[in-house]
């Protein structure tokens, strides 16, 4: 996923950034190809339902997703899509950016 390493590196610079992500899982909040503008977050002002950009244990390798944020227990925050699908919690450090707007 090129976009997704294009926009950590230009997150981890601070820079804001938009992308325009593939699939279907977190359809009813990003469609399919929507633009979806990130900036980079702190921990402490990430909330639950916020769309993040975050690294999580795929069935074979570690991905990276924009999905949404389910829980959050202190540094650890439970990720998962918007069709019921859980990716699992992960460290907080694995959060690269929040979703701060979404359009055609």
């Amino acid at each position: 996923m090129k976009w997704a390493e294009d926009a950590i590196e230009q997150l981890s610079k601070g820079e804001v950034v938009q992308v325009r992500p593939r699939g279907c899982s977190m359809s009813g909040r990003i469609e399919d190809g929507q633009l979806v503008t990130l900036e980079p977050v702190a921990l402490n002002t990430l909330n639950v339902c916020d769309i993040v950009l975050v690294r999580v244990e795929g069935k074979k390798r570690e991905v990276v997703v924009l999905h949404q944020i389910l829980e959050l227990d202190g540094a650890r925050l439970l990720i998962g899509a918007h069709n019921g699908r859980i990716d699992g919690w992960v460290e907080a450090g694995e959060i690269f950016g929040r979703a701060v707007r979404i359009e055609a």
